[in-house]
């Protein structure tokens, strides 16, 4: 029973361990969000602040790349998988999130209206979930620029990415269900 996958365990103890998984997310979650409202933001927009978004990025790219490997080598995958979640959309939605305050901030030309971080944070989980309510829109090219790699980046993960994680996860599956024969 110790080696059984989350779906073999009996259900009280299933239940435990994604309860601890989504409330440990909902920290990180939160950790995040509480990091974002006191990062300073307030620099120019220009190379070094593109820079950044960049380095934003690739921290994303590298931490979803190492979630995935924690994922296939976990006991429980699919526990690891919903903990996976909690880090890398928070992050993603946080980095898109900071660039468009600080593109506001460095220009109220960038945007239909000035925004605060919270308006920052709503425009890039609207971009995110396709609803866009059309209440904040990018006016300059920069803008619209950043807003295409959002998007762009949302459909990738939408689709690339639940299907890595949900590979992952049957590997740490098949991994934990296979006898071995020595070959890996």
């Amino acid at each position: 029973m110790v080696n059984a996958p989350a779906q073999e365990l009996p259900s009280a103890r299933r239940r435990r361990l994604f309860v601890a998984a989504a409330l440990r997310s909902l920290l990180v979650a939160a950790l995040l969000v509480v990091l974002y409202y006191q990062l300073p933001l307030q620099e120019r927009w220009g190379a070094d602040a593109v820079l950044r978004v960049l380095i934003g990025l690739l921290a994303f790219v590298g931490i979803t790349a190492w979630q995935v490997r924690m994922i296939a080598g976990a006991r429980y995958p699919g526990v690891k998988a919903v903990e996976a979640l909690g880090l890398i959309l928070p992050l993603y939605l946080l980095v898109f999130a900071s660039t468009y305050f600080v593109m506001q901030h460095a220009s109220a030309a960038n945007f239909t209206q000035p925004l605060t971080r919270t308006d920052a944070l709503y425009f890039s989980v609207t971009v995110f979930s396709t609803v866009g309510f059309g209440d904040i829109a990018p006016k300059s090219e920069a803008a619209r620029v950043v807003l295409i790699v959002q998007m762009l980046g949302d459909l990738a993960i939408i689709g690339v990415g639940a299907r890595i994680l949900l590979g992952a996860v049957r590997r740490g599956l098949q991994r934990r269900t296979d006898p071995g024969d020595g070959s890996g």
